[in-house]
């Protein structure tokens, strides 16, 4: 195949840094002249892929296919040896991560925006993954980014567009090309970790009383559920919906949880589905829901640390080397840490954190309150690893308990008795003013540097119920493998009997901003079971209104309600 290295003059773009979920940003934006070739040449300016291996998938949203055949010309054009594509572009984030470390490639470019909308009128987003399978640390982001703002050509190769629904090997200019298939090394990974014939046996001798039902939201875990559920553990049809990954991913919004995931919801409740579960755009994000049981993330992950070194054989064999959170989740898992003598990490949002304290040995199980979960079996948080974990937790506990079905409810209720309940919301406020979102956060600077808020005492006007305050703090946090220091993390108002509120801008919308407000209260087990069951909405109403009271937010951002609670 005879081909030319063509060169393109360009002119920078502004805003083309990536957050730490990669550069997302409206459709439009990347289909511009020269602006998804910019962002793309800045990655080989700034990571040297020459002669190496780069893994392409993404979850198959709007814009990608022609995103795809961009990095093969440009990434062909800078001396790429070998691609590997998942079939049709579709690879989940974890199935990428997956494949980059199982073929030792030396990187991956993943076309994603996650849970956030696609559509020719919503996001796109590119992210790389660095050998490790994991995100990109900030030392090669900002670096992509500098590449951005002084680029003035990019290289490409001018040749006709790979068939991406083929299988099989293929040359594409001086580069090789493999397409492969997009569930088989994921679903190969996961039946080295979990128990299936235990889970399949459980779910077969229980046809009546558990059944299950997962939710692909039209994004990318679609043909993965199928392929586990179906086909794997011989579930019916009827056991997986929303399962054909399209680009607008049919109209909704793929974020697994109670306002997004409704359908879902709806019909374990309609139905009395014991096991109801989704995953997102992407794959790395889920959400644990049964009839009358919906579990938080932060919960999800204590109870997943809890039971995996008894009930899952990955953990059995290989132990359990530490326990991680992001510092906006609660502090359920610390329960868990103590109670087994295992060290626990707080780290800021973002899985990069995490990476580092897995490679370094001392990380096993990891969570975010924002419907991530996973481990060291890859570089990335992984929506379906975390259904598959309860599935395998559930049918060990039904194990143990042949005599009655333990199901969501009753795991929860015996997680509770044991380690007491953090109570846990999440308050997002999307799309606001990006002036009243910094004006909210000066605010709440303004009580941390000069105390005003010290030993004051706020009472809520429904519950009656007074919070003292006990502090007001930035989270800073350093790295303990490499020294690095990521400062203003989270702005955290505690109180006296150790609730908490945090504040945080986030960076994973493509537009405005959104502010997350997060709120935790603990319940000791000694508390007894009507006050640990309580539904968490009503256990948190006294310090949610304190927590608006004290920081003015509704003011602020011109919002009387959230745009999700979750």
């Amino acid at each position: 195949m005879s081909y030319q290295v063509k060169e393109v003059k360009t002119k920078p773009y502004d805003g083309q840094k990536p957050g730490t979920s990669g550069l997302r940003k409206r459709v439009k934006v990347f289909q511009q002249e020269h602006y998804t070739e910019n962002f793309v040449q800045a990655i080989f300016d700034a990571v040297d892929l020459q002669g190496k291996t780069l893994v392409i998938g993404g979850d198959g949203r709007y814009f990608s296919p022609e995103a795809v055949q961009i990095i093969l010309k440009i990434g062909s054009a800078n001396g790429v040896a070998k691609f590997i594509i998942g079939k049709d572009g579709i690879l989940s984030t974890p199935a990428a991560s997956n494949v980059i470390r199982k073929y030792k490639a030396d990187g991956g470019i993943l076309l994603t925006a996650s849970h956030n909308p696609g559509g020719p009128n919503n996001d796109f987003g590119i992210k790389y993954n660095v050998s490790n399978g994991g995100p990109a640390p900030e030392n090669i982001t900002n670096k992509i980014f500098d590449k951005t703002k002084s680029i003035s050509s990019y290289k490409v190769i001018e040749l006709p567009p790979i068939d991406l629904a083929q299988k099989g090997f293929f040359t594409y200019g001086p580069s090789n090309v493999e397409i492969i298939d997009s569930v088989t090394d994921y679903l190969l990974l996961l039946e080295s970790i979990f128990d299936f014939p235990l889970i399949k046996s459980f779910l077969q001798t229980h046809t009546d009383s558990f059944k299950v039902l997962f939710d692909g939201m039209h994004g990318v875990t679609g043909p993965y559920g199928r392929a586990i559920f179906i086909d794997t553990l011989g579930l019916p049809e009827s056991s997986v919906q929303n399962a054909q990954p399209l680009p607008d991913f049919g109209g909704g919004h793929p974020d697994p949880n109670l306002t997004y995931a409704h359908e879902l919801v709806e019909r374990v409740e309609r139905e009395n589905i014991h096991f109801g579960a989704a995953s997102d755009g992407d794959g790395d994000r889920n959400m644990i829901y049964g009839k009358g049981a919906f579990v938080t993330p932060s919960d999800s992950v204590a109870i997943i640390a809890d039971w995996a070194a008894e009930a899952i054989p990955y953990f059995k064999k290989g132990g359990i080397h530490g326990l991680a959170r992001s510092m906006p989740t609660s502090a359920q898992i610390d329960k868990v840490a103590k109670k087994k003598g295992l060290e626990c990490h707080v780290v800021p949002t973002g899985w990069k954190f995490f990476g580092n304290l897995m490679d370094a040995g001392r990380l096993s199980i990891c969570g975010e309150e924002s419907f991530g979960t996973g481990s060291d079996h890859i570089r990335e948080k992984d929506g379906v690893w975390a259904v598959v974990a309860w599935l395998n937790i559930l049918a060990f506990a039904n194990k143990q308990s042949p005599n009655e079905v333990i199901g969501i409810k009753e795991l929860l209720e015996k997680h509770y008795a044991v380690y007491g309940r953090s109570f846990f919301s999440r308050y997002d406020y999307e799309e606001v003013s990006s002036v009243g979102a910094q004006s909210l956060v000066d605010a709440i600077n303004v009580h941390l540097h000069t105390g005003s808020l010290a030993s004051t005492t706020h009472v809520s006007k429904s519950t009656g119920q007074k919070f003292t305050v006990a502090d007001v703090s930035n989270f800073d946090y350093t790295d303990p493998i490499d020294g690095s220091i990521s400062r203003n993390q989270g702005q955290i108002i505690t109180f006296s009997d150790g609730s908490r509120v945090v504040f945080r801008l986030s960076g994973t919308g493509s537009q405005g901003a959104t502010v997350r407000l997060y709120v935790e209260r603990y319940v000791p087990a000694s508390a007894g079971p009507a006050e640990l069951n309580k539904d968490t909405q009503e256990g948190l109403k006294g310090l949610i209104e304190v927590a608006l009271q004290i920081s003015n937010l509704p003011e602020f951002l011109g919002r009387d309600k959230p745009t999700v609670i979750t």
